[in-house]
């Protein structure tokens, strides 16, 4: 990995502390009210890491598969690109697959769908809400 590249990853771990340093834990829920196909994976890790293995697999299901993806990236040019791409396909798909499921289980307190409470909802209802009369 080059200066660039860990100079990316820097910015984005800075930006990703500042938000949790507010309290935004996930910033795609905070603006949309809806949960991303990642919620609840830093809760897994953490539940992992105090060796509570189910809590990490009620959290996310999938919290162990960042570790295999980031070994794929690391070695991608080390690997055949259709092992890449391959691997690609695969994580996108059990994610997507994951989410699907857990959004439409109403017992799934992880996984939400609550547009209304989002910041570009409130935002809106405010400009077009208070003021459209």
């Amino acid at each position: 990995m080059n200066k660039k590249d860990m100079r990316g990853w820097a910015v984005i771990a800075g930006f990703y502390a500042l938000i949790e340093l507010a309290g935004v834990t996930c910033p795609i829920r905070f603006l949309t009210g809806i949960s991303c196909a990642g919620c609840g994976m830093s809760r897994a890790w953490l539940s992992l890491f105090r060796l509570d293995v189910a809590a990490a697999f009620s959290y996310h299901p999938l919290f162990w598969l960042p570790v295999p993806a980031a070994l794929v990236f690391f070695f991608r040019r080390r690997l055949p690109r259709q092992v890449v791409r391959a691997a690609l396909w695969v994580v996108c798909a059990l994610f997507f697959i994951v989410y699907l499921v857990r959004l439409f289980q109403p017992e799934d307190t992880v996984v939400v769908f609550a547009p209304r409470e989002g910041l570009i909802y409130r935002i809106l209802s405010w400009l077009f809400g208070a003021h459209g009369t």
